[in-house]
């Protein structure tokens, strides 16, 4: 009888053990920056090994365009212009390749906005806040982005990021030196969807005959 007791003590303290949950740990709110990254695709970023793209800025019958070609695990990069092609690694620049440098991240910078707020440091996000879109005048959410004074290509400088309640990028302003006059105010349209990436391919002025687009987009994946 006193086996019996022990064996179904012993029985009943296992399946306790067995059935007994671990607790659930809340999943984890993100925050409108990770929203917006994740809308535009970011989760997919590891699996890119290679991008392709020119970036285009047309001003009435006059049109500049470079391109670039960029491996963002190793950041091995190809400049390419009318003129010249250049190779070099962001790990080391030379007075050469760090001019051109600039130019690419500039453009990279219009292209993955959405991720630059996920990549870069030295870099304070606001609350969100609803306001009229500045070129369309539609009612958007608004998140600042603004730079520390040290460190980067354009330290001190502020975006104001204008996105809908699908957290999809539509117009920004760009504000030198965080001042509180526009520099620059522009759409986010035309987007398109590569392998999962979405980019906008379109940023227009409003008033003005004043077009940049993204044209030759390639984007080489992981196997």
């Amino acid at each position: 009888m006193r086996l019996k007791l022990i064996f179904l003590f012993v029985s009943l303290s296992f399946f306790s053990c067995k059935n007994e949950q671990k607790p659930i740990e809340p999943k984890k709110e993100l925050t409108p920056a990770e929203r917006i990254a994740e809308a535009h695709g970011f989760s997919k970023w590891d699996q890119v090994t290679k991008i392709e793209f020119t970036f285009s800025v047309i001003r009435g019958d006059s049109e500049f365009s470079r391109s670039w070609v960029w491996e963002p695990k190793s950041d091995n990069i190809i400049a390419m212009s009318e003129t010249d092609t250049l190779r070099y690694n962001r790990s080391s620049l030379d007075s050469i390749s760090m001019s051109a440098d600039r130019g690419f991240i500039n453009d990279k910078y219009w292209m993955f906005v959405p991720f630059q707020m996920m990549w870069d440091d030295g870099l304070s996000l606001s609350e969100p806040i609803r306001e009229s879109s500045p070129v369309n005048q539609k009612e958007l959410n608004k998140i600042t982005l603004t730079y520390g004074d040290d460190g980067g290509y354009t330290p001190g400088d502020a975006y104001d990021i204008y996105y809908n309640d699908d957290y999809m990028i539509e117009e920004w302003i760009f504000r030198k030196s965080n001042m509180p006059e526009p520099s620059l105010v522009c759409t986010f349209e035309s987007y398109q969807d590569f392998g999962g990436l979405l980019i906008a391919t379109e940023h227009k002025k409003p008033n003005e005959d004043w077009n940049l687009k993204f044209k030759n987009i390639k984007v080489s994946w992981t196997n």
